[in-house]
């Protein structure tokens, strides 16, 4: 955010600034061995949807843990897995809670593996908390099953060296509300927090010294949750204990909601002021932070839910700011990230940024993809640079260098490409006609695609709203958000805070079937009437669109069809070929990832009859149209 400041107050400030004492250094974090400690924990990596999976470790999609995998794990440069760990349903009954000792043998075969490839261990309770937020209505259950859980794991691990942590539990939190803050929610955690370092402190053996990691409220990084842990560890009086928390983003942006589409000033300014919180409540007191878990939670439903420079972008900021915070980062890993019946990275240019990004940075610029309208006069084209300290070094297509002044200028740190490059690159065909490569002294290189698109055409379609969806040529395109209002006023479908969609969780386009597609989930918050839709597009394109909602009948019309009485398409023939995307597809899957409805085609017009006989028989089937709707299984 922008502030204007008077001339004067200027002078004020920097004269203040000659004045003011300096305050101390802040070195003091380096001062403890357990910060020296916690600095070397990083990069971290956590083994997500396995042992905190409701059945076992494989129930939520991911291979037996091998030492194969771990060995490789600890081979592309990592130095601490978290280990996720459910043990409510290993666990016995009253009085004793006993933990399956088959269960407990596994963790510990996963433990040794991990300790042999040199690699630091943090183990936790972590889906438990979904029973420990019952806490204030069944205390005594609550304290009895978690001091059972502790002592057991503390007496099976003590012999283990300090490489072993112990966390007393994943997302602490006493409401299905994350947001909320009430003073027993605070005291529980605390009762929780001392009962934990008790126990473990208490048992023996190298668990007199072994670093224990305490988590704020919900794992989240406001002021008033680190505040409040705060207090808990300075009365703990104890100098091996560490705080955490996690992040995962400006939450819109995160999620790609709200019309927030990039890693814009407002997501970077809710990142620094999140480590700087902690810093300063924390590690510049010398209590170290580790972040525990990181990523974007769009990625619980599809990789592609940010785009993918803009994901690019956000890895490569949290990965220098956290560093110079120092606090280790551990990236969350459903399984999404590095492949474990492979052993490949998904995403290679991803990868390489997380890794230019232990000891530097890496340089990028406002877009990966530069939009060119076929037909239109080819000119110089500018892209801004963020050079993030390194220099340029060149630009390449393919395998081949291009030359300075001829196909590229640099101006500062705005790269022009001229237009006798794009004369000679781009095609009349629709999509990414080339990528180019820009490369600079340090990090990793930076992808630029040239994208011919036109204008994207929405055709007027009808059907049941199970599986109704909207015909699209893209042309190239690629779509960024969606707006929906009602024609009435107000904003339309779930989370009516906001008139923007969230993407993927309300809405997704399938490039391969050339449609738009909307979940149960967007259509559950939709009243009947009529709204009108403003799909935003990658290129900077605005098309609108009405659909109106009667019961489970949905009609859409595209503006040209309302102007010119065109043929309304009907859900369940084919549709016209759609053209090459600019993007990749988003899998047709739905958010509890299932495979998505028919896709739409053509067809024309019904009469108001037609589409009164359609609603009544939907009516009669809508058990066929409704999907369930499952909850994703998320291992955070």
């Amino acid at each position: 955010m922008k502030n204007r400041y008077s001339f004067s107050l200027i002078l004020l400030l920097l004269a203040a600034a000659l004045v003011w004492p300096a305050p101390p250094a802040q070195a003091k974090e380096s001062e403890t061995p357990l910060q020296a400690y916690v600095e070397a924990l990083g990069p971290g990596w956590n083994l997500g949807n396995t042992f905190e999976a409701s059945g076992d470790e494989t129930s939520w999609g991911n291979p037996p843990v091998t030492k194969a995998f771990i060995d490789q794990l600890a081979a592309e440069g990592y130095k601490t897995i978290r280990l996720p760990i459910t043990w409510r349903h290993r666990m016995g009954d009253a009085p004793d809670y006993a933990i399956d000792p088959a269960f407990m043998a596994r963790i510990q075969e996963v433990v040794d593996w991990s300790l042999e490839a040199k690699m630091h261990v943090m183990i936790n309770l972590h889906h438990d908390s979904n029973w420990i937020m019952n806490m204030a209505s069944e205390h005594d259950e609550v304290m009895a099953r978690f001091n059972a859980a502790w002592t057991q794991i503390a007496e099976h691990f003590k012999a283990y060296p300090d490489t072993l942590m112990f966390e007393s539990v994943n997302e602490p939190r006493y409401s299905d509300d994350w947001s909320k803050d009430e003073p027993e929610y605070f005291t529980m955690l605390d009762e929780l927090n001392v009962s934990f370092h008790s126990i473990v402190r208490s048992s023996g053996g190298n668990n007199g010294k072994r670093p224990l990691v305490l988590s704020t409220l919900t794992a989240a990084p406001t002021e008033a949750r680190l505040l409040e842990l705060s207090k808990t560890i300075t009365k703990l009086q104890d100098k091996r204990l560490i705080a955490t928390f996690h992040y995962y983003g400006y939450y819109p942006f995160s999620v790609n909601t709200a019309g927030t589409t990039t890693f814009d000033d407002t997501a970077r300014q809710d990142l620094i002021q999140a480590f700087d919180r902690a810093y300063d409540i924390f590690t510049s007191k010398g209590i170290p932070v580790i972040v525990g878990e990181y990523g974007l939670l769009g990625f619980d439903k599809s990789l592609e839910t940010v785009q993918h420079g803009e994901i690019l972008k956000f890895f490569e900021y949290i990965g220098y700011y956290a560093r110079e915070k120092k606090m280790p980062l551990l990236l969350w890993d459903n399984g999404q990230h590095f492949d474990r019946r492979t052993f490949k990275w998904v995403d290679e240019e991803l990868h390489q940024v997380m890794v230019q990004g232990w000891k530097g940075r890496s340089s990028n610029a406002q877009s990966d993809s530069v939009y060119i309208r076929k037909g239109s006069l080819l000119q110089d084209t500018v892209l801004e640079l963020n050079m993030n300290g390194n220099i340029f070094r060149e630009l390449l297509s393919g395998d081949k260098v291009l030359t300075e002044g001829t196909d590229f200028r640099l101006e500062g740190e705005k790269l022009i490409l001229t237009s006798a490059l794009l004369e000679r690159l781009l095609t009349e065909e629709y999509g990414v006609n080339a990528v180019l490569t820009a490369k600079f002294s340090s990090g990793a290189d930076w992808p630029i695609k040239l994208i011919r698109y036109d204008t994207p055409v929405l055709r007027s379609s009808q059907g049941p709203q199970g599986i109704y969806s909207l015909p699209v040529l893209f042309n190239g395109d690629s779509l960024a958000t969606l707006e929906a209002v009602y024609t009435g006023g107000g904003n339309a479908g779930p989370d009516e805070w906001t008139p923007y969609k969230e993407y993927i969780r309300h809405y997704y386009p399938d490039y391969k079937t050339g449609e738009i597609k909307f979940t149960d989930d967007f259509w559950s918050g939709v009243k009947d009437g009529e709204m009108q839709l403003r799909m935003h597009f990658r290129s900077g394109e605005i098309v609108p669109y009405t659909i109106t909602k009667e019961g489970f009948s949905i009609i859409g019309v595209s503006a040209e069809d309302a102007s010119a009485e065109e043929p309304v398409q009907e859900t369940g023939q084919s549709p016209e070929a759609p053209e090459l995307s600019a993007e990749p597809a988003v899998p047709a899957l739905s958010p509890a990832g299932e495979e998505a409805g028919p896709g739409p085609g053509s067809g024309s017009r019904q009469t108001l009859l037609i589409v009164l006989i359609s609603g009544l028989v939907v009516l009669a089937a809508a058990g066929i149209y409704w999907r369930t709707k499952a909850n994703r299984k998320r291992g955070r």
